[in-house]
C-alpha cells in the first residue's frame, strides 16, 4: 500500500529532524566529524529511507564519518524509529550527498570563467 505524498513528506521531515538531533547530541563517536543531514527520501511504501548527509572536512573525515554511520546504523535506526508512528521502521540507508561540494565547484568554475 502506498502512502500519500503528504504523509511521506511529513515522515521525511520528522526523520531528518530526528537523525540530525541524534547525530549532534546522542552519538559520542570521535569519528563523527561535522555531519549535516541534508535530506531524506522515503520510499512510497515506507519500507526504506535514504538519509543524505554531508561532511565538512577532507577525504579522511568523510571516510571516518561513513564508517561511524555504518557502525551506529542500528542504534540510529532504533532512535529514529521510536519517533515515528509506524508499525514497521523503515530500513535506513546513509548516502553521502556531494551536491554542496558540486555547487561550490561550479561557483569556482564560473568565477574563474568570468575573470
Amino acid at each position: 500500500r502506498m502512502a500519500n505524498p503528504r504523509t511521506i513528506a511529513r515522515l521525511e521531515a520528522r526523520i531528518l529532524e530526528r537523525a540530525a538531533h541524534a547525530l549532534e547530541f546522542e552519538i559520542s563517536d570521535p569519528r563523527s566529524g561535522f555531519v549535516t543531514v541534508t535530506r531524506v527520501k522515503l520510499s512510497k511504501d515506507l519500507t526504506a529511507a535514504r538519509i543524505y548527509y554531508s561532511v565538512l572536512g577532507d577525504e579522511a573525515s568523510k571516510a571516518n564519518t561513513a564508517r561511524m554511520l555504518q557502525s551506529a546504523g542500528g542504534y540510529l535506526q532504533r532512535l529514529i524509529g521510536r519517533s515515528l508512528d509506524l508499525r514497521r521502521v523503515p530500513h535506513i540507508e546513509w548516502t553521502y550527498d556531494d551536491s554542496i561540494e558540486e555547487a561550490a565547484r561550479l561557483d569556482d568554475a564560473i568565477a574563474r570563467a568570468l575573470e
